[in-house]
């Protein structure tokens, strides 16, 4: 997930939830510290790190790698100080883990917070937050359920909005498709969807809302998150009228083994080679506590990945609780090749 702009009077929000958790710093002599590698902009995550440095007094160095993190990595071999690797995708987050840089962790608070389909079966990597691909729709529609197999239906033919096919976003959502229905069937999809399309796949997913509004297209699909952030924006801007314009509809995956809505995570894993591996097991465990997972929520309108954390009010309200596809993203991750091949095949984004 492409790192974006907090809304007006999120990082407020983010101050206060800081402040909310754990007890108020004291002077004390710090335990150490802890290096994080991410490819998440810093400011979204910063708020938890100091959240995460006043309740342990373990120092977090971010060094933000916006491109090239497994080259890095792998380049400085045994003497990287990363200990922990965070990105926001699971592609990328598997990268790092087929390149040989991270290392099995074992951690029984992990292994609770996080379900099993969100988490590397042998403790490589963990899901930290989740974002779901939903669907936007003109408020006139009557669209209590949608399967996104629906978008090559005939009947939206002129009807459908999207940004770009190669987009990672999308190369996801089409590596799901294959994995829930094969590489025949899912090209199939994947041309009638371009058949439906209202205009070129452009733009990035706010347009999607934006389109709609404009009476361009009737449905598209797009980030949960992106709802919060236009309808958390100020009121009057453009980004607040395209989230008020729309109704947002959670797809699922059809079929004879129906599934459920589809999501890319924000996640990490600890560095092979790292030099404080005890302090970045701790900040992994402390980013799915309770209270950490209810910032990621405030912070970016994201999906905690522990049950029994409140949603964002915005996200509830508008999109509510979610049933994430159960679908293992390792599996759907095999199909990343075939997705983008796919994508080419079809000229979508022509």
């Amino acid at each position: 997930m492409k790192a974006s702009i907090a809304p007006r009077g999120a990082w407020a929000r983010r101050a206060v939830l800081a402040g909310l958790i754990g007890t108020a710093a004291v002077a004390a002599q710090a335990q150490g510290e802890v290096t994080l590698y991410t490819t998440r902009e810093p400011g979204l995550i910063q708020p938890l790190l100091a959240a995460f440095t006043q309740q342990t007094q373990i120092q977090v160095k971010t060094v933000f790698v916006k491109d090239g993190l497994v080259e890095r990595v792998k380049a400085e071999g045994q003497r990287s100080p990363a200990d922990v690797l965070m990105t926001v995708d699971v592609g990328n987050l598997l990268d790092l883990v087929e390149a040989g840089t991270t290392q099995p962790v074992q951690s029984a608070a992990l292994n609770a917070a996080i379900p099993a389909n969100l988490r590397g079966s042998d403790g490589q990597w963990y899901a930290l937050s989740m974002r779901a691909r939903v669907l936007y729709a003109d408020k006139g529609l009557k669209l209590p359920t949608f399967r996104y197999e629906d978008l090559a239906d005939a009947k939206w033919k002129g009807k459908v909005c999207i940004r770009a096919g190669q987009h990672p976003y999308n190369t996801a959502l089409v590596a799901a498709m294959i994995a829930h229905h094969g590489e025949a069937k899912t090209e199939q999809w994947l041309s009638g969807v371009k058949a439906n399309l209202a205009r070129k796949p452009t733009g990035g997913d706010r347009d999607v809302a934006r389109d709609i509004l404009g009476g361009i297209c009737d449905v598209g699909l797009a980030n949960s998150y992106y709802v919060g952030q236009m309808k958390g924006s100020k009121e009057g801007s453009d980004a607040r009228k395209w989230g008020d314009g729309i109704q947002v509809v959670r797809p699922v995956f059809g079929g004879t083994q129906p599934g459920g809505t589809h999501v890319n995570i924000s996640g990490a894993a600890v560095a092979r080679h790292a030099p404080q591996k005890a302090n970045a097991v701790k900040l992994l465990e402390f980013l799915v506590s309770e209270p950490a997972q209810a910032m990621y929520a405030q912070a970016n309108y994201e999906y905690p990945v522990r049950k029994g954390v409140a949603l964002d009010p915005i996200i509830g309200q508008t999109i509510g609780e979610l049933k994430v596809d159960p679908l293992p993203l390792t599996e759907i991750a095999k199909h990343r090749k075939q997705a983008s091949l796919l994508v080419d095949k079809v000229g979508f984004d022509k």
